[in-house]
């Protein structure tokens, strides 16, 4: 499955690098810096790089249909434009949850933005997943401390979303209303094996989950069987992206913030992107339709 071990291509060293997701109509892979309130972007075809800042910690940016991106900020969605580095607030899902951040997110077959909040303390049971169709946004999960995901399968009929603390990646069927039903466990990481990050599909409908802590990646089956197991020079990495014009290239984002002084030593690529390759690919995110 895995025809390449992981290796860092972008030196960033930053404390919480998240949300890598490949734009098809730039062949370019973009990410953030929640911490340090950046978005990136490497075109691999030129090696070019590009960074803005953003006006406070940013979960991550998901193409809009017709140009631009929706950017999920601590305290709710922007438009963000890079060619100008603007941000024009859309909506506060929580407006009475000063203490929440936004922290990942995704575009369903149909659209619909799927984005998930956090307590920024990372304790206070106050995380759902919303889901924002231009018009509405809804609360449909329940609430947990730290959310990640959502990820969509490939016919867009299963919805996989994460508490990271929890150690529990759950499924939920998907509607073609964008209701979910049927929510069930879909697979649970074992104390001391790290937490589970972000998620997202390939085009065989496995899942792959980052391992915050726990040195690796993992793929699984749609029936929630552990198939394989990436392993990284770093400890935390939070989500992945597949790109490249085939799809094979896996790019990785990773952290450093959880390290103190001597772990960092030991860790020097903690906090860089990654990549390696595989033979089953992934799939294009649709552009946001809001």
């Amino acid at each position: 499955m895995v025809t390449s071990e992981p290796t860092s291509i972008w030196a960033l060293g930053g404390p919480l690098l998240e949300g890598p997701v490949w734009v098809a109509r730039e062949k370019a892979l973009y990410f953030v810096d929640i911490k340090r309130h950046r978005i990136y972007r490497l075109d691999p075809a030129t090696g070019e790089r590009a960074e803005w800042g953003a006006p406070d910690q940013v979960g991550f940016v998901l193409p809009i249909a017709g140009g631009g991106f929706v950017a999920g900020l601590k305290t709710g969605l922007s438009r963000f434009d890079p060619k100008d580095g603007s941000f024009t607030p859309i909506l506060s899902p929580e407006p009475d949850l000063p203490t929440n951040r936004l922290n990942d997110g995704t575009v369903d077959n149909a659209g619909r933005l799927w984005f998930g909040s956090m307590d920024d303390g990372e304790s206070a049971i106050t995380g759902t997943i919303y889901r924002y169709d231009g018009k509405s946004c809804t609360a449909t999960t329940p609430k947990v401390s730290i959310t990640n995901g959502p990820a969509v399968s490939p016919d867009g009929r299963t919805l996989y979303h994460v508490d990271t603390l929890g150690q529990v990646i759950h499924a939920a069927t998907l509607g073609e209303d964008g209701d979910l039903s049927d929510p069930r466990v879909f697979a649970r990481i074992a104390k001391g094996e790290g937490f589970p990050d972000g998620p997202v599909c390939d085009a065989e409908g496995c899942l792959w989950i980052g391992l915050y802590t726990g040195h690796e990646v993992r793929r699984y089956s749609p029936k929630g069987e552990l198939l394989e197991k990436v392993r990284f020079p770093v400890s935390a990495i939070t989500k992945i992206a597949f790109g490249g014009p085939d799809l094979k290239t896996v790019y990785a984002t990773t952290a450093a913030k959880h390290l103190d002084a001597a772990a960092r030593e030991k860790e020097p690529l903690a906090g860089d992107l990654f990549t390696f390759t595989v033979d089953v690919p992934g799939m294009v995110l649709p552009e946001a339709r809001i």
